[in-house]
């Protein structure tokens, strides 16, 4: 996966957007104020955190070895540093970012969760 399409692929959900909070290279996309993947577009090799749920995390660690790992950074237990422009599958990237969205999505009140066409 290019760093075009990642960063096509995080905007195209509802209500999603690119912010740079921390610095002018690391993009952070969130939905509704809420961030569901950080990434420096501009890095080799393309890694992008992404939230994951805990027993789903510990089985890709383990699935993927050295492609996905505990978050730089974030809450190891929640978060995944995944490798998008390696050996992984296109398809597999995409799955874990929109599991990310789906994940953060939940997590808001339920007032939020039904401004998004999303159940």
């Amino acid at each position: 996966m290019t760093p075009q399409e990642l960063r096509a692929l995080c905007l195209s959900f509802d209500a999603a957007v690119e912010d740079f909070p921390f610095n002018p290279e690391t993009s952070v996309f969130k939905v509704l104020g809420k961030m569901f993947a950080l990434t420096n577009l501009g890095a080799r090799p393309l890694t992008v955190n992404l939230k994951c749920d805990p027993e789903d995390a510990v089985r890709l660690r383990t699935d993927h070895e050295g492609l996905i790992l505990p978050g730089w950074h974030m809450n190891k237990r929640h978060w995944n540093t995944v490798t998008a422009d390696g050996d992984l599958p296109d398809r597999l990237v995409r799955e874990l970012v929109e599991d990310s969205y789906d994940l953060v999505v939940a997590g808001l009140p339920r007032a939020e969760r039904l401004r998004l066409d999303r159940p």
